[in-house]
């Protein structure tokens, strides 16, 4: 390819005028079959450096950019695409700038394969250097992009190698041209990519200063989510609504998830989902989680996913009804015929369903089944809207086991007072402040959620499995919060509890202490609190 591109241009057939690629990638997974393949559909090919290097080794015929552009790369490469002849190729306009592009030797770039500097991939090492960090910063690649995104209707901008393949492929059926609906989407592609690049540098950035550590929360948080899907509706009919997940959403959370079959999902399904999911995954055995209005109303652990889920639903048959049930093993049909015989279920979700599981939920389409890979999901930041603004937080993955507890009663707990503590522990968690769970023998037995005074939580509990035929006697209580006044010891005493399990840190806890220890029973605080507003 010739150094001066107005001859050039002319010469060739106006069908071949746009076939010069420029590729510069730091990502070099399928580079080369795919600059292959745009040889082979008559595209000359630019290149810089390491690029450049890897396709000539691979035999495709490559030009340097600095051969092209007359000027050398400068500052270790810091400085080697800014050059008018490659930003006036990406910028210029059919029917306006030829004239241009003809005085001062620019050929158009029909085509940029682009990826940047890893900066996201460097700085996810906590013990990235500072300056590390900042030579990561791509300055050139986010400058070509946006100029060849914003001339989409000329030029196509690449930006993944997950690309590679469909572009080949129309490639391939149009005689080496990419259509115009094709060019738009990967132009809107390239503006989310520079858009979460500058992001994740930004963030970083504004969370630490040269020299100086880093601070948890950056002073600009930003933040970027895809649709999934518009939602018939939110939580209430008259409001609108969409479902968004991150881009690269952990394995093992509900945006990882899979429909198999059912209605669309709602608004209130997928809350619903989620707290369901991240409940029942806690668990090692084979548990069943049952959830109603995003509160456990039913948890139990057994010998298989059908005696857990037939635990589950006795502790609130009436509020079970209409909910979301979520199994931490494999659906199997025996589990499905149990659940659809029982109850109407809105929305089943596991790691798996069988065959068979699937061909008995086949006769109930309306019910949504989901699937989400089993895999413990590293927890991200929890964020709240509030009226024009944002709350975010750590995720609340604190665990707690028997060494970390504090046998505060004159005795402590006995081998399956211990279970059923940790076990009420963590159902605990999931159920919204004030929160009470009574549960015995790997089950629950009543569940208090949500209630202005903890005692009242506790009353309720203990009326749910009245009202569900189940003793109390001997059960272990756990409550997500200290209790500020005797009162709630005094009340499940009554109902028959035996062992408790709370927080601490009441300026009443000798007195709560003292009342565990007049009505016989053992208690243990953990120290660490779970409110669920």
């Amino acid at each position: 390819m010739a150094s001066s591109g107005g001859s050039e241009e002319a010469e060739r057939q106006p069908e071949f005028r746009d076939r010069l690629a420029l590729i510069s990638v730091s990502d070099k997974t399928g580079i080369v079959e795919f600059a292959h393949a745009l040889s082979e559909h008559g595209y000359d090919i630019l290149s810089t450096g390491g690029t450049a290097a890897a396709l000539r080794e691979a035999a495709v015929p490559v030009t340097e950019v600095a051969d092209y552009t007359g000027s050398p790369e400068i500052m270790d490469g810091r400085v080697k695409t800014l050059h008018p002849r490659i930003h006036g190729g990406l910028l210029g306009r059919e029917g306006r700038d030829e004239a241009a592009m003809a005085e001062h030797g620019i050929r158009r770039i029909g085509m940029l394969v682009i990826n940047f500097y890893p900066f996201e991939q460097v700085t996810a090492d906590p013990n990235c250097a500072f300056e590390d960090a900042v030579e990561n910063i791509d300055i050139g690649g986010p400058a070509m992009l946006r100029a060849g995104a914003k001339n989409f209707r000329s030029v196509a901008v690449v930006t993944s190698p997950q690309q590679y393949a469909e572009l080949l492929d129309e490639l391939a059926d149009s005689g080496g041209t990419l259509g115009a609906a094709t060019k738009y989407r990967l132009a809107v592609s390239a503006f989310n990519r520079v858009a979460r690049y500058d992001d994740a540098i930004s963030n970083w950035l504004s969370a630490r200063d040269p020299g100086a550590g880093s601070r948890r929360f950056p002073d600009r948080f930003n933040a970027a989510f895809i649709k999934l899907q518009d939602l018939r509706y939110g939580e209430n009919p008259h409001q609108a609504a969409a479902w968004y997940r991150e881009v690269k959403p952990a394995a093992g959370t509900l945006s990882a998830m899979r429909q198999l079959q059912g209605k669309p999902l709602s608004f209130n399904n997928i809350n619903d989902a989620d707290a369901a999911w991240r409940c029942v995954r806690q668990f090692d055995d084979d548990s069943c989680v049952i959830v109603k209005h995003a509160n456990p109303c039913g948890v139990a652990s057994a010998g298989s996913p059908a005696a857990a889920y037939d635990r589950a639903h006795a502790t609130d048959p009436v509020s079970a009804f209409g909910g979301v049930i979520a199994f931490n093993r494999e659906v199997d049909e025996a589990t499905a015929r149990e659940v659809l015989d029982r109850q109407f279920v809105e929305l089943i979700i596991a790691p798996a369903f069988s065959e068979g599981a699937l061909a008995r939920l086949a006769d109930k389409p309306q019910v949504r089944c989901l699937t989400v890979p089993r895999e413990q999901a590293t927890p991200g930041l929890d964020a709240r809207s509030v009226d024009g603004g944002l709350l975010i937080q750590t995720g609340d993955d604190a665990m707690v086991g028997q060494a970390d507890c504090r046998v505060v009663s004159r005795s402590g707990p006995n081998e399956q007072e211990w279970a059923d503590l940790l076990f009420a522990w963590k159902v605990a968690k999931m159920v919204k402040s004030n929160a009470i769970v009574y549960a015995a023998g790997g089950r629950t037995l009543g569940i208090g959620a949500g209630q202005m005074s903890r005692v009242d939580s506790a009353r309720i509990a203990g009326w749910k499995a009245g009202e569900a035929g189940l003793s109390l006697e001997g059960a272990a209580m756990a409550s997500d919060a200290f209790f500020p006044f005797r009162d709630g010891l005094d009340t499940a005493s009554e109902a028959g509890i035996r062992s408790v399990i709370q927080p601490g840190g009441s300026k009443r806890d000798d007195e709560v202490i003292a009342a565990a220890d007049e009505h016989g029973m053992t208690m243990v605080f953990t120290g660490i609190r779970h409110f669920r507003h």
